[in-house]
């Protein structure tokens, strides 16, 4: 009978965990941002003969989205960015309301989501600092 109390004690705190709760509700809009920015770097490069901005091609490293000249290195966690963040701010209002950024600790000059192009003109967009050990990435 105790051991069935603690079974249903523990299921009712995971369940009311306001903190986790949160934190996955800000997940999911970084999931929701990250589509919608590769879907707005797609549209319009089908409109613009294949251009896609000023997103580098460079193996290995990533933009930070943003309008910062600098401090766009180093906050990304696992994934190498360059110092100057990538300017996608053309975007809007044709192709995205406004460009996203995330929902904890960010702004537009600094976004905390990021973007790669590689060699194959692959995008990669993903979410900076993701939470409860969730990874928010998707490629096209």
């Amino acid at each position: 009978m105790i051991a069935l109390i603690a079974i249903l004690a523990g299921i009712i705190i995971v369940a009311i965990n306001p903190a986790k709760q949160t934190a996955e509700a800000r997940n999911a809009q970084r999931r929701s941002d990250v589509n919608a920015i590769l879907s707005a770097v797609y549209q319009y490069s089908l409109d613009n003969s294949g251009s896609f901005l000023n997103v580098d091609d460079v193996p290995g490293t990533s933009q930070v989205i943003g309008t910062a000249g600098a401090g766009c290195s180093g906050i990304c966690g696992s994934v190498t960015t360059t110092v100057s963040c990538v300017d996608l701010s053309s975007l809007a209002p044709s192709y995205l309301v406004t460009i996203p950024f995330d929902p904890q600790d960010a702004s537009g000059s600094i976004t905390k989501y990021y973007i790669n192009k590689d060699v194959g003109n692959r995008i990669t967009v993903g979410a900076c600092e993701p939470e409860n050990g969730a990874t928010i990435s998707i490629s096209k």
